[in-house]
């Protein structure tokens, strides 16, 4: 005859009473439900949490090269040149600069040497001794188009052209041997071909 159990209770695996088993009330099994919702409501907050700093760490990772600025544009070089007709006229002497510049969108310099011979034939003219121009400026602007660059800004001219605060603007294009300078100053105009030099533009 099996052993009689308590109401309420549950035979042992050896006999005798096991744990307690009890029946929750309507009340207490509404209450369970809303526990267990709440609770799988906040899991899935936690995972969302983690999902939302996951990606604010990779977009704030990711800023720094999106917003990393584009390389400065800069025109930078030095050489001799030949101006382009020389002096003019219906006997034009030959005229050399020694040109050099170092200009970014910040600001820079402008150094333009002008040479001359000390006499149009004969002896010593293929020498270019005498001082006809010298144009110094600070650059006040900087734009740049493919391997071209075109700057401003105010100058001292002595010579041709002589004053103080003269508007210039100066047209290089970026090369060796060949590439070209144009130079706007004091109401005159230089056309300019580098022969000996190098000018960057990027």
């Amino acid at each position: 005859m099996p052993l009689a159990t308590k109401p309420g209770t549950k035979e042992g695996l050896f006999g005798g009473d096991a744990e307690r088993v009890r029946t929750l009330s309507p009340n207490e099994a509404a209450m369970k439900q809303i526990w267990l919702r709440l609770r799988a409501r906040r899991i899935r907050l936690a995972v969302a949490g983690g999902v939302l700093l996951l990606a604010a760490a990779a977009v704030m990772q990711a800023s720094p090269a999106a917003s990393a600025p584009l390389a400065a544009h800069r025109a930078a070089g030095a050489g001799h040149t030949i101006i382009e007709g020389g002096t003019g006229g219906s006997q034009p002497v030959p005229v050399t600069t020694l040109v050099a510049f170092r200009v970014t969108a910040s600001g820079g310099d402008f150094e333009c040497l002008a040479l001359a011979p000390p006499q149009p034939a004969g002896p010593g003219s293929g020498a270019f001794t005498s001082n006809v121009m010298y144009v110094t400026g600070t650059v006040t602007s900087l734009s740049v188009s493919g391997h071209s660059a075109v700057f401003r800004g105010t100058a001292t001219v002595t010579g041709l052209g002589a004053g103080h605060d003269r508007p210039f603007t100066v047209t290089v294009t970026g090369g060796g041997p060949g590439a070209t300078v144009l130079l706007i100053v004091s109401g005159l105009t230089f056309h300019e071909i580098l022969t000996d030099g190098h000018f960057d533009v990027s």
